[in-house]
């Protein structure tokens, strides 16, 4: 079957997840039949997903009508028979029980055509089981999307032991169409990617609390604020439900043995019926204010634990070739909103002294789960997961990625699973890539873009901005680095367009300022929001933007910190051009071959002028002058005099 012949996808299950993957299925343009056992669960289903589309229009990710006609392809069913005689795809959602989930698929069995694919949404239990109840283990995979699967970008694609190529590029095709990135997990084991990683970590941070080494708070302090994750480690088991982990470790503990022995303190839990946010209380009381985590109750002993924790899965995901470094980094960053990717982390860390940590913990505890994988070793010995030279000598980066099209150069902020979120590893890249293209004379004009369709730049990593400290020294310095990183935009002798899709506040909305040239689709939000924060503006915004708006609208956007959209900001000033969304990339690529094919002694000289005119006028005039001078004996000049003379367009060489 190729991705052309998926017109209709049954859903089978309504619930949070259920409902979630039909809406995503929906907007994609699919036909969709959702079904569940009962009427009251698939019209709750449905009203969820006419909800939910309801809030999307309404914050202008999508039209009035699209909401509508999304709706309109959703078809809630309770038959089975009905939902699947026409299914070219079948996802199922029903709870993550074996039991449940076999008793699904015998009956589905007898109902769908012998075209369909089926793939299944757990998190974490064995796809080759579960495929084996069908007559067609060849067309059976894991589709496993996270919640709330409209927002959440990530899509596991599993494999199981039967599962043909061709069912796995399906669908990862589909999930693509979808909007979403898929990883590959290349082998059928317990948890897959991100649960391999996160379970193991909540049970760690359960053991140091059970035997004493470390307090609830502690724990989250430092996997919050000093490793820079989203959650605490306490936090996110409240969040995703204890029993959802416990009963995922359990799983685990039966497949891969006593290294995954769920650590009484979750089963107490459980037993307990304290599972976390959604009963009120769990490792927090949700009733008495939820989670408090503080910023300075970690520890380095704690950081070094839980890091070597993850390094051991991770080596054992690479060694047992479940996924290949890289890849688990994508999806753990996609899926669980890390900062930088559990491989990198362990490298950043040194495999060498997280080895030294787990064979110290094994030796005082006997515990299996800290004995050192092979590959960790392995990987320990060389240097790390990954090799520090990249194959093709170009310069790698981990939040940006650089891309050449001829003279232009495409600089992406690749940040999708944080929003494109501006950390200090961000700017210390893009400040790097912004003096490596400025010193190219084959780069004649550069553009800035946001990866992931939904944010140019969401604005400042907080997160992981607070894991470095937050003594006013450091901040200071934080807010020099900033200045002078989106200075190097403002300063490089190449026109700079920034091109803004989707959300662009704070920092992302400071770069942005840098810019020569501005241009945003239809559906974009710009905004300072930082007084909102009781901040300021602390990367330019506050001497940036008057220069461009004028001071009376810089206040406005500042002091009132809303968001506005942009036709505003065009009318204001600050944006060149809005876009439509459908034509958005041509005319962002097309501007910046415009002016790369600009006069670059010129342009270079304008900007100079320009940039030095701001602090002082008659500066700005000297350098103009000068400048001006300059360009009469350029070959440049005769080019362009010529061009214009004949009629026609000129080749400026820069010289």
């Amino acid at each position: 079957m190729e991705l052309d012949d998926i017109n209709t996808i049954t859903v089978l299950g309504a619930g949070n997840m259920g409902h979630g993957i039909a809406e995503v299925a929906a907007l994609a343009g699919y036909d969709v039949n959702l079904r569940d056992v009962e009427e009251e669960f698939v019209e709750n289903g449905y009203d969820q997903i006419e909800w939910s589309l309801g809030k999307l229009a309404e914050r202008d990710q999508i039209s009035e009508s699209e909401a509508d006609a999304a709706l309109d392809r959703v078809t809630p069913l309770v038959d089975l028979e009905e939902a699947v005689a026409d299914a070219d795809f079948v996802v199922e959602a029903v709870p993550e029980k074996m039991d449940i989930k076999k008793e699904v698929y015998d009956e589905l069995e007898e109902y769908a055509p012998d075209r369909t694919v089926f793939a299944t949404n757990t998190s974490s239990l064995s796809i080759t089981e579960l495929s084996e109840v069908t007559e067609r283990p060849e067309q059976f995979c894991g589709m496993h999307f996270f919640n709330p699967p409209v927002r959440m970008q990530l899509v596991e694609v599993i494999t199981g032991a039967h599962t043909d190529e061709e069912t796995l590029d399906l669908t990862e095709q589909l999930a693509e169409d979808m909007g979403k990135t898929p990883v590959r997990v290349r082998k059928d084991s317990p948890g897959f990617i991100v649960n391999r990683v996160l379970v193991p970590l909540m049970n760690e941070a359960a053991w140091m609390v059970e035997s004493g080494d470390a307090t609830v708070a502690e724990v989250d302090s430092a996997t919050k604020f000093d490793m820079g994750l989203p959650m605490g480690s306490f936090e996110l088991a409240d969040q995703v439900g204890i029993d959802v982990g416990y009963h995922v470790l359990e799983y685990m503990n039966d497949v891969l043995g006593d290294a995954y022995e769920p650590c009484p303190l979750l089963a107490e839990k459980v037993e307990a019926g304290d599972l976390g946010k959604k009963t009120g209380e769990g490792f927090y009381d949700y009733e008495d204010g939820g989670a408090d985590v503080p910023t300075d109750a970690g520890s380095e002993d704690i950081v070094l634990r839980l890091q070597a924790m993850m390094a051991n899965e991770v080596a054992k995901l690479v060694g047992g070739d479940v996924a290949p470094a890289d890849e688990v980094d994508e999806a753990v960053m996609l899926g669980a909103g890390f900062p930088e990717g559990p491989a990198k982390m362990a490298d950043n860390a040194g495999l060498a002294t997280l080895v030294e940590t787990l064979e110290e913990l094994s030796e005082e505890t006997g515990a299996d789960r800290y004995v050192p994988a092979d590959y960790l070793r392995e990987r320990a010995e060389a240097g790390g997961f990954y090799d520090d030279e990249s194959d093709d000598g170009r310069t790698e980066y981990e939040t940006i990625r650089v891309e050449r099209d001829g003279d232009v150069a495409n600089v992406v902020l690749d940040r999708p699973h944080r929003m494109n979120t501006v950390s200090e590893q961000l700017l210390d890249e893009l400040g790097d890539a912004v003096d490596d293209l400025g010193a190219d004379d084959d780069v004649r004009a550069l553009l800035l873009t946001g990866e992931g369709g939904k944010a140019f730049s969401a604005g400042a990593d907080v997160q992981s901005m607070a894991a470095g400290g937050g003594d006013p020294l450091s901040a200071v310095e934080l807010s020099r680095k900033g200045q002078e990183t989106f200075g190097k935009l403002e300063m490089c002798p190449m026109p700079v367009v920034a091109a803004i899709d989707g959300y662009c506040l704070g920092g992302g909305m400071e770069m942005a300022t840098c810019a020569d040239l501005r241009i945003a689709t239809e559906r974009s939000e710009l905004g300072q929001p930082e007084h909102d924060l009781g901040l300021l503006p602390g990367w330019g915004g506050t001497q940036r933007l008057q220069h461009i708006v004028g001071e009376g609208r810089a206040k406005e956007i500042i002091f009132t910190a809303d968001r506005f959209d942009p036709e505003t900001m065009e009318d204001y000033g600050f944006l060149n051009e809005v876009v439509a969304n459908d034509e958005f990339e041509d005319r962002a690529w097309e501007l910046a071959r415009d002016l790369a094919a600009g006069p670059p002694i010129a342009q270079k000289y304008t900007k100079r002028a320009m940039l030095k005119g701001w602090e002082d006028t008659d500066a700005g005039l000297e350098i103009e002058s000068q400048a001006f001078g300059h360009l009469m004996s350029t070959d440049d000049l005769m080019e362009g005099v010529t061009a214009f003379m004949g009629d026609g367009e000129p080749d400026f060489q820069g010289k």
